[in-house]
């Protein structure tokens, strides 16, 4: 099949995608308290009937992820600072991701900022994923 597609690409048969290709500069994008104390986003990407985010999360020093499960893989890498769990902490250059099903809190006692990747949407005891102050809403499940 592969090279039906290769063949099709010399002979100039397809085409990109235009518009296929979103680019967002975080910089341009203001920062948005969440529903948590202490902890500022920046939504790079956001699906929410897949429950899929990419965001920049910005926790203060002494920030408290509640408790919550991850209903699928969390990924997240480090920018700056650090933040922690009972299985460790993820230093600025450093990536943890959390299995499926997992339960924890999380904790940054200096601050950090980190890019982090859903898949669903954590769940809290009364809300489920990252939403900004104005838009937070108990969990209907």
């Amino acid at each position: 099949m592969s090279n039906v597609h290769t063949a099709q690409r010399l002979a100039g048969k397809l085409e990109p995608t235009k518009g296929g290709s979103i680019y967002v500069d975080p910089e341009k994008l203001e920062w948005q308290k969440s529903q948590f104390e202490k902890i500022w986003m920046k939504v790079l990407y956001r699906n929410d009937e897949a429950g899929e985010m990419t965001v920049l999360l910005k926790w203060e020093p002494g920030a408290v992820l509640p408790f919550h499960k991850h209903p699928e893989i969390e990924q997240s890498w480090v920018l700056e600072g650090s933040f922690y769990d009972h299985d460790g902490i993820c230093r600025a250059g450093q990536y943890v991701w959390r299995q499926p099903g997992s339960l924890h809190e999380t904790r940054s006692d200096e601050g950090c900022l980190l890019l982090a990747i859903y898949r669903k949407p954590n769940v809290f005891f009364h809300t489920a994923g990252f939403q900004s102050e104005a838009k937070a809403q108990p969990a209907t499940a």
